[in-house]
């Protein structure tokens, strides 16, 4: 098992919202593509940053009110969530290198 927790629509709140360190959300879905090739990527992520920062996982088809109120229209889209909003978001594919840059995680 990867250190990424799937998290429900009605887990969001306090896992994300209500965390006191940076949330990454990996906002995904099973018959994405680039979501499978990034998936891996952010349990890289996790394991190297783990310590100070929390991974999620969010199914965009199964909770489709999260992804409808932080207006996710492309997945994958990895968004960073710090005090219970969206800090950086990056939409598309990238490696574990390139998110940490993009998503300010150093």
């Amino acid at each position: 098992m990867g250190a990424v927790k799937e998290v429900s629509s009605a887990q969001f709140a306090a896992e994300v919202l209500d965390a006191t360190v940076p949330v990454v959300v990996d906002f995904w879905a099973p018959w994405c593509g680039p979501c499978r090739v990034v998936g891996p990527e952010v349990d890289k992520l996790a394991l190297r940053l783990g310590e100070t920062t929390k991974f999620v996982k969010v199914n965009i088809d199964e909770a489709r009110d999260i992804a409808m109120q932080y207006g996710i229209m492309s997945i994958p889209t990895i968004a960073k969530f710090e005090r219970g909003q969206v800090s950086a978001q990056v939409v598309g594919a990238r490696g574990a290198d390139a998110l940490i840059k993009e998503l300010g995680l150093v």
